[in-house]
């Protein structure tokens, strides 16, 4: 009999927080990547790239608070995973973009640079307007410089996919040559099939001078819907970090999904030469909170944490599933946070009952501060007087996104003060200001035959006035509502999105607006 042999350590590199945010239409303000950075090394991440610091300062700021105050945690992380997460920042091959992300990370125990420089010749040509060797010369300069303030550093080759493969060899070595310890290989635009990639990672492993010193790593976009294919593939291949985010957020149509690749490591232990350290009973809840801060919504059919994932509708499954649910489960629910516990909470639930629930569901620990708790149970128990079908799961996951983002606009003011403090250093800034008007009041009147009509009450901070107006729509009231906010306001408003949705089944549901 051979002898079993040895796993690697599958290392997991989230980017939810600064290749998610690029998502169109996401922006995180600082004080939510900050609860997400949290729920991520609760999560057991190994390194989070909390942002691009040279963007702006406001992203700078982000990314040097979650250095400060999620670098050195713990919670969660004891026992599998052994130490604080590392807290990595994004640099292209630029001296000032190197030396900010730095000033950035350095502050926390573990730190990383990430510095990246394209390698495809339509790059090189058309974008950096370089050749080969001023681009080999451009890398061994900058990540040196990197080598030289920090000892961890990854190094990225833009376009990796559809770079010339003996040229990737030639410019990852000058990189490992100049202090790299990580070789990310990404996928830039989704292009690669999974052969296609994991025999480039093969190549590059087997072929690349100095490959045994560092570790491989993949990012692959999912434009084709091959992302978290074209992962497994490279980590089959010899890769032994991947670059994820959740919920798959990312760049037109996303980045691999970290619950993806980690679910089917879990689900096929023997297919794969690696083992993960994740806790897989918090995804759904961190999917919900990245899915209720960025306004993402996840797709109902979604893999893993969609709502319709452990659903069975077919009659010949819902019988298969009732007589033993391996016939038509493959994953248990309740290890990826999907709980289906007897533990009903009604009006004479109490604190602890309610406390226990949410530890089901993902929110131990320090997830939820006191102040977080007590708004949510108050919430709960208003909640459970006015329905008379019980509080549902989904109830419970839409109140506690509600406390927190409750508990954060009491320092949303101090953060957006803080960031436009910072943001007069640079007249280039695109941090946040302090919102101008807020909605304090709005009464909408509409029904069958009826033309609809709003009233709204805004809150004018530049004149410390609240100023009130009213109008009507043919098209439906939401369209009256934004013609008063355009009459107060003298903007013109575009209605780019708006989605309302039931947390779970019954006339009594909770609605959520995003």
């Amino acid at each position: 009999m051979s002898p079993t042999p040895q796993k690697d350590k599958l290392i997991i590199f989230d980017t939810t927080l600064r290749d998610g945010e690029q998502s169109p239409g996401v922006t995180l303000n600082t004080e939510e990547k900050i609860e997400i950075a949290k729920q991520l090394s609760r999560l057991g991440v190994d390194i989070i790239e909390a942002g691009f610091p040279v963007a702006s300062p406001g992203d700078f700021n982000a990314v040097q608070r979650i250095a400060r105050e999620v670098g050195p945690l713990m919670e969660g992380r004891e026992q599998g995973v052994g130490q604080p997460m590392v807290i990595c920042g994004l640099a292209r091959c630029v001296e000032k973009d190197i030396r900010t992300a730095f000033d950035a990370i350095k502050e926390a125990p573990r730190h990383r640079i990430h510095v990246f420089l394209a390698t495809s010749d339509i790059h090189l040509e058309h974008k950096l307007k370089i050749t080969r060797e001023q681009c080999k010369q451009q890398i061994a300069q900058m990540v040196g410089l990197a080598k030289s303030l920090c000892a961890d550093i990854e190094f990225s080759p833009e376009d990796a996919g559809r770079s010339d493969p003996a040229f990737l060899c030639e410019a990852l070595a000058v990189a490992i040559e100049a202090g790299a310890t990580t070789l990310n290989i990404p996928d830039t635009v989704g292009y690669n099939s999974p052969a296609q990639y994991g025999s480039l990672i093969k190549h590059l492993c087997e072929n690349t001078v100095g490959a045994d010193k560092v570790t491989f790593s993949t990012h692959c976009h999912n434009d084709l819907g091959l992302a978290t294919a074209n992962t497994l593939a490279g980590v089959a291949n010899g890769a032994r970090q991947v670059e994820v985010t959740i919920n798959g957020i990312g760049e037109r149509a996303g980045n691999t999904a970290l619950e993806e690749v980690v679910m089917n490591v879990h689900t096929h232990p023997g297919a794969y030469p690696v083992f993960h350290t994740i806790n897989t009973r918090l995804f759904f809840a961190t999917s919900r909170m990245v899915e209720d801060l960025s306004g993402m919504a996840v797709q109902a059919n979604k893999a893993i944490v969609g709502r319709n994932a452990f659903l069975h509708e077919s009659g010949i499954h819902q019988d298969g599933v009732l007589k033993n649910k391996q016939t038509y489960e493959i994953i248990r629910p309740e290890d990826v946070g999907v709980t289906s516990g007897n533990l009903a909470l009604g009006k004479h639930s109490g604190r602890h009952a309610f406390k226990t629930k949410l530890e089901e569901l993902g929110y131990a620990g320090a997830a939820l501060s006191d102040a977080q708790f007590q708004a949510a149970f108050g919430k709960f128990k208003q909640l459970a007087d006015a329905k008379k079908t019980g509080v549902t799961d989904g109830d419970l996951h839409a109140l506690v996104a509600d406390a927190r983002g409750s508990s954060s606009s009491g320092t949303a003011a101090t953060a957006a003060a803080e960031e436009e403090a910072i943001a007069e250093e640079s007249s280039s800034s695109n941090s946040a200001h302090p919102p101008r008007f807020t909605l304090k009041q709005m009464q909408v009147f509409t029904g069958i035959g009826v033309t609809p009509t709003a009233t709204v009450t805004l809150h004018d901070a530049v004149e410390a006035a609240d100023r009130t107006d009213a109008a009507l729509a043919a098209n439906g009231p939401i369209e009256a509502v934004f013609s008063v906010i355009q009459r107060i306001t003298g903007l013109a408003i575009d209605l780019l999105s708006f989605n309302v949705s039931a947390t779970s089944e019954g006339q009594e549901t909770l609605g959520k607006v995003a």
